[in-house]
């Protein structure tokens, strides 16, 4: 729960989140949406996978937004030959000249950072992917046998390019669950565009200002954590996430015939997490079902798996996530929903 001076700490995330969001505009033109699912995931302590065509400022927006964050920042461009250990580090022989003894030193990876950019993470293979899902779940490393605590805050933010497949290793689902959000970087609109070309074809200089430090970023996150949901705000996150099960009994009819498999139990952590972190950016202190709604696409993108009647049809898992949110009810006054034909997730809230 909440304390006495959270709320205080809360309207300072919020003008901070304004702030912050006025900063990256000075570089970044357009893309509001995928700015706030950044900013989300990041405050609720969660990584990001962010996928879109060359060109679009994926690695530019997470830098600036380093910058402004007054975060330690590391990029690690993947490819085919990057080896695991050049991305945890590495122990070398090292002798004492006074004793002449030899020992082993740990020399730190670009993993020791606060914001890490995985630069098209697809491009190098299994063994050097999966150097990351310790860093990723535990916050350490382990070399030679000793564990290396990582710096806290700690964010991986990958990219992905979607449409060029050839010598790519697609990230295993285990390694796509660790992200909690999927963040889709769609073109800019011709308004948008023609602002880019004149911004980039001239001499501007555009300096970032520092916001947030690390130590009061885990504070914030912390109270992010504290804020409290209702119990059938929690049910209807938990319910969506059931929901895009096949084998569920009350999955809908359009999530069994084209769902190969769904969500798990941490899409229904990252959807309470998210809209948490959602509301408290917003400036309010509870979490309604409109900021789950908001957070279920990029919760839910890369945790839904469809087969082959969709991929035939063309139905992506944007196409299902936006049905099955359609499927749920909305309002948050029970008051108002008695009249509805609600899941038994609700009715069992009105019981009580």
């Amino acid at each position: 729960m909440l304390k006495e001076n959270d709320h205080t700490a809360i309207q300072r995330l919020t003008e901070a989140y304004q702030t912050i969001t006025g900063e990256l505009a000075k570089v970044i033109v357009g893309q509001q949406q995928v700015i706030e699912e950044l900013l989300v995931a990041m405050f609720a302590r969660g990584h990001c996978l962010l996928v879109g065509v060359p060109g679009l400022a994926k690695t530019l927006m997470i830098r600036t937004l380093a910058d402004a964050l007054d975060l330690s920042f590391n990029r690690i461009q993947f490819t085919p030959d990057l080896m695991p250990s050049d991305i945890t580090g590495t122990e070398v022989i090292q002798e004492d000249k006074a004793s002449g003894e030899r020992i082993f030193r740990f020399l730190p990876g670009p993993i020791f950072a606060n914001i890490i950019l995985a630069d098209e993470i697809n491009r190098t293979p299994p063994k050097t992917q999966a150097a990351l899902l310790e860093a990723m779940q535990e916050k350490q490393v382990t070399t030679g046998g000793t564990r290396h605590d990582l710096r806290e805050p700690f964010f991986v933010l990958a990219t992905q390019n979607p449409i060029e497949q050839e010598g790519t290793y697609p990230l295993p689902e285990a390694q796509l669950d660790r992200f909690m959000f999927h963040v889709l970087v769609d073109y800019p609109d011709a308004d948008e565009e023609l602002e880019i070309v004149k911004r980039t074809t001239s001499d501007i200089d555009v300096t970032i200002a520092s916001i947030l430090g690390a130590d009061e970023i885990l504070e914030l996150t912390k109270i992010i954590r504290r804020v409290p949901v209702a119990d059938h705000i929690a049910r209807y996150a938990l319910q969506l996430a059931r929901l895009t099960r096949p084998n569920s009994t009350d999955a809908p009819d359009f999530i069994k015939e084209y769902v190969m498999w769904g969500a798990g139990p941490r899409a229904s952590q990252y959807l309470v997490l998210g809209a948490k972190a959602r509301a408290v950016l917003k400036g309010r202190y509870h979490v309604s079902t409109d900021d789950i709604r908001s957070v279920a696409a990029p919760v839910l993108r890369h945790r839904i798996k469809t087969n082959f009647n969709a991929d035939a049809e063309g139905i992506t898992t944007d196409n299902l996530i936006q049905r099955l949110v359609a499927h749920l009810p909305t309002v948050d006054d029970k008051e108002n929903t008695r009249d509805r034909k609600l899941p038994e997730i609700f009715r069992s809230t009105d019981a009580g």
